[in-house]
């Protein structure tokens, strides 16, 4: 990763940049949650998101944001709220490495863990997540709607060492 001196601007590859959102990129990472998820973000819960603590990063490529994230940092933990990339740019890497950046964002500004939950049904994230080291730690009944009633969320987390 060759970082450059800007906070949240990261150069993966040629291909691949990080970079933090700003509230002008609302409507391509509301394009890209649409796409996304059968139960979407709204706008205003996205606006909502633009405090100081939280962290939100998107992934460019070509020029163009394929994917983004939203942390929510409460004292020493980060919670990964939402991660997604576009349906088109899926399975390229965009993902694992816009999570590897969070991760290592949160150990740079010194969280303990990092929680999330993830659908019951989503095993391509629940496989991802599993894949960077963390691990489940629970469930949350009930957790999402769905298209016929309500999903579980299982809840998974990674520690850090201090």
């Amino acid at each position: 990763m060759i970082q450059n001196s800007e906070r949240y601007r990261h150069v993966l590859r040629a291909d691949l940049l990080i970079r933090p959102l700003v509230i002008d990129d609302l409507p391509q990472v509301l394009a890209i949650e649409r796409q996304g998820y059968s139960h979407p973000w709204s706008e205003s819960v996205f606006a909502d998101c633009f405090r100081s603590n939280y962290r939100l990063s998107g992934v460019v490529r070509g020029g163009a944001l394929t994917g983004y994230a939203v942390v929510a940092y409460l004292a020493d933990e980060a919670h990964l709220l939402n991660l997604c990339v576009q349906p088109g740019a899926r399975g390229k890497g965009a993902g694992r490495q816009l999570l590897r950046f969070l991760l290592a964002e949160a150990v740079r500004e010194g969280m303990a863990r990092v929680i999330l939950e993830v659908r019951e049904s989503n095993d391509v994230a629940y496989g991802l997540y599993l894949a960077e080291g963390f691990e489940e730690i629970g469930r949350r009944p009930e957790y999402y709607p769905a298209v016929s009633g309500r999903e579980d969320a299982r809840v998974m987390a990674l520690a850090f060492q201090r």
